[in-house]
């Protein structure tokens, strides 16, 4: 009798965990959403006011960081959300040791041709913060920007706001990089 009681009390709490697990992760997608969606609409705005990638641009360089920190602010305390890559422009959205292991982990299965949109969002459990990421593909008007072949002025633009910029010649379908919120635990 009590070894069941023990395997039901352990398969209870295994379940508890699992639900907890789902709850944060949920929670976490919908932080994710609010800074990818609010970003990614305001770019589709500019690309479409000009085809030439040039306004997008400087969206990004004069609006990208202080949407972030607006979302940010509308957080509860335990939580945050962030933009990061293994090819960074902007030097303050660098990416730790825990980043680049996931990063490196969606580009081997991308390569080895395992990777699933259904797998795609990660979630990380460490000392109290769980992470969930989700991947960012290039897409065909990230090339403006991204791609192998900028154009002269956006060049110039990139290169005043971000001297030490890393995030060009990407593909269509390269992973660009991931949106990651964090929620300690509370």
């Amino acid at each position: 009798m009590k070894l069941s009681t023990l395997i039901i009390s352990t398969t209870l709490l295994g379940a508890v965990a699992w639900a907890q697990t789902l709850t944060i992760k949920q929670e976490g997608i919908g932080y994710i959403k609010m800074l990818g969606g609010t970003l990614k609409s305001e770019l589709q705005a500019k690309m479409k006011e000009d085809p030439t990638g040039i306004t997008a641009a400087k969206f990004c360089k004069e609006r990208a960081s202080s949407i972030t920190k607006e979302i940010n602010a509308k957080l509860p305390e335990y939580a945050s959300v962030r933009r990061t890559a293994l090819k960074i422009r902007n030097k303050d959205n660098k990416a730790d040791a825990t980043d680049d292991k996931v990063m490196n982990a969606y580009i081997k299965a991308i390569e080895e041709k395992k990777y699933s949109p259904k797998d795609a969002i990660k979630v990380v459990e460490e000392g109290g913060i769980t992470r969930i990421y989700k991947p960012l593909f290039v897409q065909k008007a990230c090339l403006k920007c991204h791609g192998t072949s900028v154009s002269p002025k956006i060049i110039t633009l990139i290169k005043e706001g971000y001297p030490d910029d890393k995030a060009i010649d990407l593909f269509e379908g390269d992973l660009r990089g991931v949106i990651v919120a964090e929620i300690k635990k509370h």
